[in-house]
């Protein structure tokens, strides 16, 4: 198994990360195996978002010794829900989580794409040479998330999201991809049913809550269908 590239982060973080690393492996194994293609690209990624992290604030700070297990893995889990996509759309992929990471995992299967949506430019700077250097099928969009969503016409099948918005605005904000026929994988953390009663007063929504192997009290919701309560609302 090919071992983390050395961080910049100094001694006891790079001690810290290659335990989180091992960890992170253990709790994403079972789900779909990770090749020795899929790990360099991994390790590479990682590489290259702690050295942007020093000017570039692209995680908590406070998350860095825990990157694998709070970051990578939490993405990692949503590529088994959806084995036979290709085409995802990833809304505020911050850092890339998880997008850039779903690209990690789909870089060998032929005709994947992850559109990243990102507006912060610098974060949207990161994801390109993320992207470029890591030799992933991603491609970065460096607009806000309603713009996006308007004028995109290309095949989508997967849209995600993390640690972005509240339920109810995140289905608003992806409706427009929702309502062509997409799912929604969404990581959501402890306040999960509160937020999908709240989304349910103005949207009729088919949604699964399924564990998160990664956060006891944390979800992910697919959803898989949703219409407007009152019809013709989002027209």
């Amino acid at each position: 198994m090919a071992r983390a590239a050395p961080s910049a982060g100094g001694r006891a973080l790079d001690i810290a990360l290659a335990a989180d690393r091992d960890k992170a492996l253990a709790l994403v194994g079972d789900s779909r195996e990770i090749t020795p293609a899929i790990l360099s690209r991994l390790d590479r990624y990682v590489a290259l978002l702690l050295r942007w992290q020093a000017t570039t604030n692209l995680v908590a700070p406070s998350t860095l010794s825990e990157l694998w297990t709070r970051h990578v893995a939490d993405s990692l889990q949503l590529v088994p829900l959806a084995p036979k996509a290709r085409h995802w759309v990833d809304l505020g992929s911050g850092g890339g989580f998880p997008g850039l990471v779903v690209a990690c995992m789909l870089a060998d299967t032929e005709g994947a794409t992850v559109h990243l949506v990102e507006s912060n430019l610098k974060k949207a700077a990161f994801l390109r040479e993320a992207a470029r250097v890591v030799a992933v099928p991603a491609k970065v969009h460096a607009v806000r998330i309603e713009d996006f969503v308007d004028r995109f016409h290309e095949p989508v099948e997967i849209v995600t999201a993390r640690a972005l918005a509240s339920l109810e605005n995140l289905i608003e904000s992806a409706y427009p991809l929702l309502k062509r026929g997409a799912e929604a994988l969404f990581l959501k953390g402890r306040d999960v049913e509160v937020e999908l009663t709240t989304a349910s007063k103005c949207w009729s929504i088919d949604a699964e809550l399924i564990p998160s192997v990664t956060d006891s009290s944390g979800r992910i919701v697919r959803v898989r269908s949703v219409v407007p309560s009152v019809p013709g609302s989002t027209d």
